[in-house]
């Protein structure tokens, strides 16, 4: 075949420009639709890709809320998005629409991470008969193996019990803690969905919790957003797997492990854990194509609630030591509390939570201060849908600002700072006010939302029972700001611990 001649060049460039312009103009109609909600120009082909800092995204969408308000909207490449800001926009999106906006929008790049047709896992599956179905097991069998039970706060206390001892171990020099955070939680799912714990120096723990960092550090920042907005980018060959290593070497120590698990289930046995009742939906679902119980979504349900279920707890871990470190004020007040209601031998147990509201209070503005999924997981429109007086098309994107809802000057008195009395009322008891809402809201809130909150109660009260924590001496005062990822971290600080 010859080369194309410098005419035939100019056609073929100008066909592909006319070509481009004219989807532009498709992905761009419903801007022109009446009460679609304003935002920034999109520029052809990428949309708003380039108004948006996806390193500090949060900060981006507070200009974009200033100037638009708060519900605008946004073209990623050829993706219509609408972002929906505030408590008001988010409740109403969520909790009054929660049957139209509870689907997610398709994700490319999941492809490529393992997601298909028979394997849609529980977080990102669309709204239909397989993610219920799912989310119902899920639920079900978090509860039927301890949650809300005694069974797993004794698991829970038994960890705090082994990462107390490991903090000791490191009395009278400063450290990192967030290593020893991460296994201690990663122990609690592991118990719940492998019947296993793992100790500290296990290099398959070690392993585990690397590649879950190297994975979330790749669904962070600008790359991934444009790989999702122009997907045609991942038929690059060669290119995901350049792009998502982490991804792919976590998936595949996890299937080590169900691999392993799956040599030593016995059918005939009660299942000693998720996996085990998985495997046993499986069989009884042999020759139902309909079913989502299969091989392929083990593997993605049991990825999505091991990494959702241990990052998010551990992190959040990690800002309450923080806190307390940069508020030793509080951190006395918290074990004045402790000593009065525990004691200092007894271990906590969720029944003493109601008799600790400063306590409570406490654990909750960590929480409401951290702001750890400023965003949560997008929804998508599955009808179009009215919100806050602005008409939103079928099968456009949302995403909910739950940061500007957790810190909405309207609604908290100091929002910017850590102040504990958020949650206390005049009287000193517990109060929860409706802005609350770092596990998002509505049919898609989140299912480890139950366990969770005793994981951070237990944990947390446990390590100040035992220890105090402090600032190192000679160290400068470690920032209060958090580093922008999935999800969002303190940034790196060492403090000291004592024991009581």
């Amino acid at each position: 075949m010859g080369l194309l001649t410098g005419d035939a060049l100019l056609t073929l460039a100008m066909a592909v420009a006319i070509f481009l312009f004219l989807v532009d103009l498709m992905h761009r109609r419903q801007r022109w639709a009446a009460r679609y909600p304003p935002g920034p120009m999109p520029l052809p082909g990428l949309g708003n890709l380039l108004h948006v800092d996806f390193y500090n995204t949060p900060y981006s969408f507070y200009k974009l809320k200033g100037r638009f308000g708060n519900v605008f909207s946004l073209q990623l490449g050829w993706r219509p998005v609408v972002v929906l800001n505030g408590l008001a926009a988010v409740r109403e999106a969520l909790v009054n629409r929660s049957e139209d906006t509870a689907d997610r929008p398709p994700m490319p790049v999941n492809e490529h991470l393992g997601y298909g047709p028979r394997s849609k896992g529980v977080v990102m599956a669309p709204y239909e008969a397989s993610w219920k179905e799912q989310r119902r097991f899920s639920v079900s069998t978090l509860r039927n193996f301890g949650l809300g039970k005694k069974s797993l706060e004794q698991w829970v206390i038994e960890e705090a019990d082994c990462l107390c001892a490991a903090f000791t171990d490191q009395a009278g020099r400063p450290f990192r803690p967030n290593a020893l955070l991460n296994k201690a939680v990663c122990n609690v799912i592991a118990s719940l969905i492998f019947a296993r714990r793992f100790e500290y120096n296990d290099p398959c723990l070690v392993r585990l919790l690397d590649q879950m960092d190297d994975a979330l550090k790749e669904v962070s920042g600008f790359l991934p957003e444009v790989l999702n907005a122009v997907p045609i980018l991942l038929r690059i060959p060669g290119l995901p797997g350049k792009v998502f290593p982490g991804q792919k070497v976590f998936m595949a120590l996890l299937d080590e492990l169900m691999t392993e698990h799956r040599m030593t289930w016995d059918p005939a046995q009660p299942p000693r854990d998720l996996t085990d009742a998985f495997l046993a939906e499986v069989e009884k679902a042999k020759g139902n194509p309909e079913s989502s119980f299969n091989n392929e979504n083990l593997r993605m349900v049991v990825g999505d609630l091991f990494a959702a279920g241990m990052v998010t707890t551990s992190t959040t871990l990690a800002w309450a030591l923080l806190l307390m470190t940069l508020h030793p004020d509080v951190q006395r007040r918290v074990q004045q509390e402790i000593d009065e209601v525990i004691g200092q031998v007894r271990r906590p147990e969720m029944g003493d939570q109601a008799r600790m509201p400063f306590t409570n209070a406490v654990i909750h503005e960590v929480q409401r201060f951290a702001d750890i999924t400023p965003f949560g997981v997008p929804h998508m429109t599955s009808r179009d849908v009215e919100i806050q007086g602005f008409l939103i098309p079928k099968g456009t994107t949302l995403i909910t600002n739950l940061s500007s809802v957790l810190k909405d000057e309207t609604v908290w008195e100091k929002p910017f700072r850590f102040h504990p009395e958020h949650f206390l009322d005049a009287q000193g008891h517990f109060v929860k006010p409706e802005a609350f809402m770092p596990f998002s809201a509505g049919r898609r809130v989140c299912l480890g939302e139950p366990l969770a909150r005793m994981e951070l109660f237990l944990f947390f009260t446990r390590l100040l029972q035992r220890l105090s924590f402090s600032v190192p001496a000679g160290h400068p005062r470690p920032s209060d700001y958090g580093a922008f990822a999935v999800p969002v971290s303190p940034s790196p600080y060492e403090l000291c611990v004592a024991s009581r």
